[in-house]
């Protein structure tokens, strides 16, 4: 890892790679096999799996250097406001699109795939990042090399 690359934009690469594949790959076959509807579908099926992974990972660097308190707080915010945003988006799809105009099915499979390929790339990337991560010390009494533990 460079100086200054940070672990998220690692992450963000490598999972964007393996999803933008099969994104292109979905798009294709959606297309061919539901016509303008699946091509629709599957577009917006890329656009809303990619938003919703990077979201993620933004709050993440945002939320690196913040206490875990606060970390805490900010995750469950930014879930929160995901799968509600989500909610109303596929409520907007669904209640002002007709079934011709953006294929249900497509945007399911299509969805479904890229979350698979997305988080699949993720942990890859993940794995080759090697961070190291501070342990906490433990105390030890000098004279057995056991840990000390309070009351005991």
């Amino acid at each position: 890892m460079s100086e200054t690359s940070s672990p998220e934009r690692d992450l963000i690469r490598g999972a964007l790679m393996p999803s933008l594949v099969v994104g292109v790959l979905g798009i294709v076959i959606a297309a061919v096999t539901r016509g303008k509807a699946g091509l629709f579908a599957a577009v917006l099926a890329q656009l809303v799996v990619v938003m919703y992974f990077t979201v993620h990972l933004v709050v993440s660097s945002i939320s690196r250097k913040l206490d875990p308190l606060t970390t805490f707080a900010l995750a469950l915010f930014s879930y929160f406001a995901k799968i509600a945003l989500l909610g109303v988006g596929l409520w907007l799809i669904s209640r002002f699109t007709s079934r011709e105009t953006i294929d249900r099915a497509s945007f399911g499979v299509v969805a479904l795939a890229l979350t698979i390929a997305w988080l699949g790339g993720e942990i890859r990337s993940f794995l080759k990042l090697q961070l190291h991560l501070p342990l906490p010390t433990q105390g030890t009494s000098s004279d057995s090399g056991k840990p000390d533990i309070p009351g005991a």
